[in-house]
């Protein structure tokens, strides 16, 4: 049988477990030039509150009465006459929050478990990977000796792109939530500094640690923080939009910056985006990845739960903060 988590009511605000059921459904049949994949481990991703929203998006969002959306990482169990795809496979693509899944392939890519645990495919060498690749590199234009800034800066994306950073010759100051966080940033993620923003006043810290001000700042979280960063910027400053995790439980109107007119005196500019845009170069970016991966330079972290019950606990996790890295959820059953 499949365990799947049926996506059936929008939530206002914070999603919790009324926004999910978890049913159990026979394993569907696959057609000619179809897989069927046993997933692994989905990917747990803040972008996913927004998916839930209906309106127009960079992505349609999820139907009510679907599987919830979710990147997966998984193995061929079954194939008939699949030109890319055969048993024994390892692939990743959008599985979807259930134990598994019938598909075309199409969005599928192979994977290789042998260089990289299964779980890395979903975060460092996965959709965050790409993310801060692509974000910090092609958008944020980083080149060395910039002062670079970056919230959210142990979770799945910012501490890929503060690694980076530092590759690339840049001083890198972080921004996380807590003494602990903080602590990992900077011992293990190699950070020139980080601030705790639950405990020290950000905007003081930044001029500390920025007093000349700031090249690029990396944008996870949105709100106060972005205000605070925008009020620091250099000319010609390079900001990325990349989330805004601050605001996506908002009942009410988003947020915006105040400080925006700091964009004009600077010269500066602000860009979103979305990685998607950057598809056709996964590939350079892997390979890339995986070579400073190996050389010692990227570190990469993962934190697992286990048990696709235990998915709307597990998916809070983003918004409470209470994880580490990459967020990944194990749905097989040993």
């Amino acid at each position: 049988m499949n365990k799947q988590q049926i996506f059936i009511k929008r939530p206002i605000g914070a999603a919790d477990a009324s926004t999910w059921s978890l049913e159990t459904n026979p394993i569907p049949e696959i057609g000619e030039g179809q897989v069927l994949i046993k997933n692994h481990y989905i990917s747990l991703d803040p972008a996913m509150r927004g998916w839930m929203n209906e309106g127009k998006s960079y992505i349609a969002p999820v139907e009510i009465g679907a599987v919830m959306r979710a990147g997966s990482v998984g193995e061929v169990i079954e194939a008939k006459n699949h030109p890319k795809f055969k048993v024994g496979d390892f692939i990743s693509g959008h599985g979807g929050v259930q134990q598994y899944v019938a598909t075309d392939g199409k969005g599928y890519y192979k994977v290789d478990p042998k260089l990289a645990p299964l779980p890395t495919y979903i975060g460092t060498l996965g959709m965050p990977g790409m993310t801060a690749y692509f974000g910090i590199l092609d958008v944020g234009k980083i080149k060395d000796g910039d002062i670079v800034v970056v919230s959210g800066a142990a979770g799945a994306v910012g501490s890929i792109v503060g690694q980076i950073a530092k590759i690339k010759g840049c001083n890198v100051i972080g921004i996380a939530g807590g003494a602990d966080k903080c602590k990992y940033v900077v011992e293990d993620l190699g950070f020139d500094a980080c601030i705790d923003y639950r405990n020290e006043d950000v905007k003081e810290r930044l001029k500390q640690e920025c007093p000349k001000g700031l090249d690029v700042y990396f944008d996870n979280v949105g709100g106060e923080i972005l205000d605070a960063a925008l009020a620091r910027l250099r000319m010609h400053a390079r900001v990325v939009i990349c989330g805004a995790i601050s605001q996506y439980n908002n009942k009410e109107n988003i947020k915006g910056p105040s400080n925006y007119l700091s964009l004009l005196v600077n010269r500066a500019t602000m860009q979103g985006m979305v990685v998607f845009d950057w598809i056709e170069r996964y590939g350079e970016a892997g390979q890339q990845m995986g070579k400073w991966m190996a050389e010692g330079k990227l570190k990469s972290r993962e934190d697992v739960y286990e048990g696709i019950e235990n998915f709307p606990e597990t998916y809070n996790r983003l918004f409470s903060g209470d994880k580490l890295g990459k967020l990944v959820l194990k749905v097989i059953e040993d």
